[in-house]
């Protein structure tokens, strides 16, 4: 094994010049929970270039093991949100492509960050409308329970379109929740 070299840059698995920048204590948890997620996954590519490259020296470490019934951190072991509302209302209205379904979350729907609550919330839109059960309207809510409340977490209203193509989940993401073109 190799000692550290206190002169050495460390390696960060980020491109010489790479910066992440974050900002922490705003936002839900979901949101400060996304950030951490994508920053994370983009320090190995980098997320913002600087002009200079940054060094940074590596300082001794002591690595220990977790015991193997720690959760990961800032994620919850109790759903804080459980029998509260997720939805607060739904509406129809008639667009210019169609008809769109707005769905306005509550602000526990807004805020829940537990695990595999966007089928919960799924079930409380089909008890308000139930014409909301189409191909491809499903993946659109799910897009925004997942996606948008991290984007824009204040959006007043998830508008989801059955006349969309159902184009399965990975590709409703791509089109940023609006398969088969801009909102209008």
């Amino acid at each position: 094994m190799t000692q550290p070299n206190p002169g050495a840059p460390e390696h960060t698995g980020r491109r010489p010049g790479m910066r992440c920048r974050t900002t922490t204590g705003k936002g839900s948890p979901a949101v400060r929970l996304g950030v951490a997620v994508l920053c994370s996954g983009l320090a190995v590519v980098g997320c913002g270039s600087e002009e200079s490259p940054s060094t940074t020296t590596a300082a001794p470490t002591t690595t220990t093991t977790a015991p193997a019934s720690t959760t990961v951190a800032g994620m919850p072991t109790v759903d804080p949100y459980a029998g509260m509302p997720l939805i607060d209302h739904t509406t129809w209205t008639e667009a210019a492509d169609g008809p769109r379904l707005l769905v306005y979350p509550t602000q526990a729907g807004r805020l829940e960050a537990f695990p595999d609550t966007d089928e919960r919330a799924w079930q409380e839109v089909l008890a308000q409308s139930p014409d909301a059960d189409t191909p491809g309207m499903r993946d659109q809510f799910v897009c925004h329970w997942v996606w948008a409340r991290m984007v824009q977490p204040n959006k007043e209203s998830w508008n989801l379109e059955p006349w969309r193509p159902a184009v399965g989940y990975q590709a409703t993401v791509q089109a940023s929740c609006n398969p088969g073109g801009p909102e209008r």
